[in-house]
């Protein structure tokens, strides 16, 4: 059964978390697994800055930022997804893209992440790119927000 629960920051617009478990679970099931355990936090730019520094001893923004709870090589997903839905919000305006669309591109982005998926190299960014293309064709996102 894959499980996920929701954290939303009160100051911000809440996505549909029936939507947002829709592109989550898809995802993972494309993907092989069918156990997980989730929880995604809709939350401000100054939590997933304060990450990214914590974490990974960067200071800049980022949009996503997802922790795998356990081993990769666990059949059952645990993990976290962090996601800054005003940077969220600006990237769509700078990509001109609709709101809803980009927000379930970080979703997917996330959950690729959980399930080991890699951006740090050109290849590996644009493999990760083609699946979240891939899962946009897919996906119900236009009624996310």
């Amino acid at each position: 059964m894959i499980n996920i629960q929701y954290e939303i920051d009160p100051n911000i617009d809440t996505p549909s978390e029936k939507i947002s478990t829709e592109i989550i679970s898809s995802v993972l099931m494309e993907e092989g697994k069918t156990l997980a355990e989730i929880l995604v936090i809709f939350t401000s730019d100054e939590i997933l800055s304060d990450l990214k520094k914590e974490f990974f001893n960067q200071e800049h923004l980022t949009d996503v930022i997802s922790f795998r709870m356990n081993d990769y090589i666990e059949e059952k997903v645990e993990g976290e997804i962090y996601i800054s839905i005003p940077q969220v919000e600006r990237n769509a305006r700078k990509f001109d893209q609709s709101f809803s669309r980009e927000l379930s591109r970080i979703i997917i982005h996330g959950s690729l992440h959980l399930l080991n998926y890699d951006d740090s190299t050109l290849d590996s960014k644009n493999a990760m790119t083609e699946k979240e293309n891939y899962f946009l064709k897919k996906t119900n996102w236009k009624n996310l927000v």
